[in-house]
């Protein structure tokens, strides 16, 4: 374990400082685009102006013989594009792939200066932080890059989920975390070949009814206990947690339900797979407007967060009002960057 006083020291002679605090930014929709895709590619223009993060996707879902092709496009693709106050990511290949080197020589080169996040997936301890976390120092130092590139790690392995009070405390590069559950899965052995969201035979039964007609079933969530940890290591790391992908298209509903348990357990964002999704998760990761108009309620009645006041009939004390502060705080994020959303907020 890194010393403290070692903690915030670049990793290489050249390289820029770490940073002590993350960026204040919306990152409510990680919209993943297919770099190697022109058709794809022509879009982000608009995306930039629709989403909070624009990520080129180089691993999963890109063919083999398409990874040099998605790696040069998403370079392309930074290129040609202001991104502004959108972020910039890329999730490049697993570190025991033929292509993850590659990917990150090539892209810290060519546009290190616009990258704000590199993604790496099927993180399994802090060792595979640490060896970015290197190598990404190295590679800044050499080619002139001005402000650290921040990592966000993928958990999707059960080492990893045995390792993430580690992962998440790694390197002052952390950003976050996403819950990645089909490759979670799999290294699980788990049942299910859905990818997020729950399963039918998931459930708990009620007890016997009498005269023995049905018995109710009610359907679980197959991540709870995992998000609940990442989520919990994300906290007292001081990086952001986010939800996943949700591979089924066509159900809104249940992307919606799971984004949203995600939401109120504390996550920040969610993927993006699917324009459809955008909508979703804009909606579900900007505070209701009830809530922040309560939440206004009582950081006015408690200006300085200590004491208790009543309002509308329910007590409200120095927790609820660190719970109304986050709510109000978001939306102040989200009004600043849709002025529409600003107004009903009454900010």
């Amino acid at each position: 374990m890194k010393l403290p006083r070692q903690f915030f020291k670049p990793l290489a002679i050249g390289a820029p400082a770490p940073l002590r605090e993350l960026p204040v930014r919306l990152e409510r929709m990680i919209h993943f685009v297919p770099p190697h895709l022109e058709k794809l590619r022509a879009k982000v223009p608009q995306l930039v102006s629709e989403v909070d993060v624009v990520l080129g996707n180089l691993e999963d879902a890109i063919p083999a013989d398409a990874k040099e092709a998605a790696r040069d496009g998403f370079i392309a693709m930074a290129r040609d594009n202001n991104f502004g106050t959108t972020g910039l990511w890329t999730r490049i290949n697993a570190l025991n792939s033929p292509w993850a080197l590659d990917d990150l020589t090539a892209i810290v080169a060519a546009i290190g200066n616009k990258l704000d996040v590199v993604m790496l997936p099927k993180v399994d301890g802090a060792w595979d932080i640490h060896y970015l976390d290197q190598l990404l120092a190295q590679l800044e130092a050499r080619h002139g890059v001005t402000k650290p590139i921040l990592i966000h790690a993928i958990l999707e392995t059960a080492e990893g989920v045995n390792n993430v009070e580690a992962i998440a405390s790694a390197s002052p590069r952390m950003h976050g975390m996403s819950l990645g559950p089909a490759d979670l899965a799999a290294s699980r052995a788990m049942k299910t070949t859905r990818v997020g969201g729950g399963h039918p035979d998931y459930k708990v039964l009620a007890d016997t009814a009498p005269g023995g007609s049905a018995r109710a079933a009610y359907q679980q969530d197959l991540w709870h206990y995992t998000l609940g940890k990442m989520v919990d290591a994300c906290a007292a790391a001081g990086i952001k947690p986010f939800y996943g992908p949700f591979g089924d298209f066509s159900d809104s509903e249940a992307c919606e339900a799971q984004f949203r348990n995600a939401f109120l357990m504390g996550c920040a964002g969610a993927w993006s797979l699917h324009p459809t999704q955008v909508a979703i998760a804009k909606k579900v990761y900007s505070p209701d407007p009830g809530e922040v108009a309560f939440a206004r309620k009582i950081l006015d009645a408690m200006p300085d967060g200590t004491g208790a006041v009543m309002l509308d009939g329910k007590m409200q004390d120095d927790a609820t009002w660190k719970q109304a502060k986050v709510v109000v705080d978001l939306a102040r994020l989200v009004a600043a960057k849709d002025p529409a959303m600003g107004k009903i907020y009454g900010l």
